[in-house]
């Protein structure tokens, strides 16, 4: 699978999360609301004005992808790098089914007061990204229980990898159309605006 060239950062970034609901008014007001149950991640951003080298190779990558057809990773670097110390090899402990959001941790380095921290991303052995909704300590076997948000996608096994730093997100264009601007004398725009695969 392709990686999203990293030679320029990104200067902004927005991640979002996308969670499909539908929500209907009765005549007397009520509110009903039902989930439709999926859940993924959009990444959108834009560069500070590139050289004509860093622009093509940005627009090169873009196009090859042919409009949303293709898929690819990229590690969004405003969150890279998790909020917890996230010191250790953490592995999946026993096995858990699609649906679970509680999931048992081991390898961390024994007795952290917060390994992990809400906010922080964490990966599994499949495409889906998840978002870490509890400070997670580890005991002082180095064990813990990772809260996530939104429930496992795909069943997990014992001993599965467990990945904590830079992240990589499974992604598509957004759309179709990729744009290269000339901004100013000799400099280029460029954004991005995509999608998770899940």
């Amino acid at each position: 699978m392709s990686v999203f060239p990293t030679t320029v950062a990104l200067a902004d970034m927005t991640i979002t999360s996308l969670e499909p609901t539908q929500v209907s008014t009765t005549h007397s007001l009520k509110r009903q609301v039902r989930s439709r149950g999926g859940q993924r991640w959009a990444i959108r951003g834009s560069y500070a004005p590139l050289d004509r080298t860093q622009a093509a190779e940005l627009y090169a990558f873009g196009v090859a992808q042919r409009g949303q057809f293709g898929t690819f990773t990229i590690v969004p670097p405003a969150i890279s790098t998790p909020l917890g110390s996230a010191n250790g090899t953490p592995l999946v402990t026993g096995n858990h089914s699609a649906g679970e959001t509680a999931i048992d941790v081991d390898g961390w380095t024994a007795n952290q007061s917060s390994a992990l921290k809400p906010g922080d991303y964490i990966k599994f052995t499949h495409d889906k990204v998840y978002l870490v909704t509890n400070t997670v300590a580890s005991n002082y076997a180095g064990v813990s229980i990772v809260n996530i948000h939104p429930a496992l996608t795909t069943a997990l096994a014992n001993n599965d990898a467990v990945t904590v730093h830079n992240v990589p997100f499974t992604v598509a264009f957004a759309s179709d159309q990729r744009d290269l601007s000339a901004v100013a004398a000799g400099t280029f725009g460029y954004e991005i605006s995509l999608v998770e695969v899940v």
